[in-house]
């Protein structure tokens, strides 16, 4: 199955959560928390501006983003976890 976003909307596959500390600590599954961080799968279009005109997207494919921690809209697809973000609640891109 394939997932393709409507307007602004992105779709993420988030990292895994850490699984130790910087210390080697290994963390429970109920002390994991939430990766904020993520690849981009699939971009929507773009937003209709009041023009008629479609808004560029600022992101892309295979870009690494950064989002808030109860941003967007969980969904599982064929049994991998992805999220589904509004352009305006990414909070940034990360550069390599």
């Amino acid at each position: 199955m394939k997932l393709k976003p409507l307007e602004d909307r992105i779709v993420v596959k988030p990292n895994e959560a850490e699984t130790k500390t910087s210390g080697g600590i290994v963390l429970p599954d109920s002390a994991k928390e939430k990766p904020l961080m993520g690849k981009v799968i699939a971009v929507g279009p773009g937003r209709m501006l009041d023009s008629g005109k479609l808004g560029g997207m600022s992101v892309k494919k295979n870009d690494v983003v950064m989002f808030g921690k109860y941003g967007g809209s969980d969904v599982e697809v064929d049994g991998v976890e992805y999220k589904i973000l509004r352009e305006s609640e990414l909070l940034g891109i990360v550069e390599k």
